[in-house]
């Protein structure tokens, strides 16, 4: 079996934003503005380049956080677009994998709030 990639490495972004939680917070909340945003462009019936260069934001601003599992689904999207193969199984994993992260990210920076929030 193979081991599947984290959805979010809190060290990794604890790394990125310096140990800072507002930063933390906010640069989260703009990733998951962009897994809102990307998917359904990749997903859609777009201009190829329009979709490749979704993919390839979304795995660029995936790894910036340490959301491992949504770059790599990412990752595996651009591939096979520029391939131009379907991409329906790619696409049914980035969605599982944005539900998870979307999830894991709520904790992290409901673990993270500062007192009283």
């Amino acid at each position: 079996m193979t081991d599947r990639p984290q959805l979010l490495d809190r060290a990794h972004l604890d790394a990125q934003t310096f140990g800072d939680a507002d930063l933390a917070r906010e640069v989260l909340g703009l990733f998951e503005g962009q897994l809102e945003r990307l998917p359904p462009i990749i997903a859609g019936e777009g201009e190829a380049k329009a979709r490749i260069d979704a993919a390839h934001t979304l795995k660029g601003s995936a790894r910036g956080v340490g959301a491992a599992r949504i770059a790599a689904c990412a990752e595996a999207c651009e591939h096979a677009l520029r391939a131009g193969a379907p991409i329906a199984a790619e696409v049914a994993a980035l969605d599982e994998a944005a539900a998870q992260t979307r999830a894991e990210i709520a904790r992290t920076v409901a673990e993270n709030a500062p007192p009283g929030a």
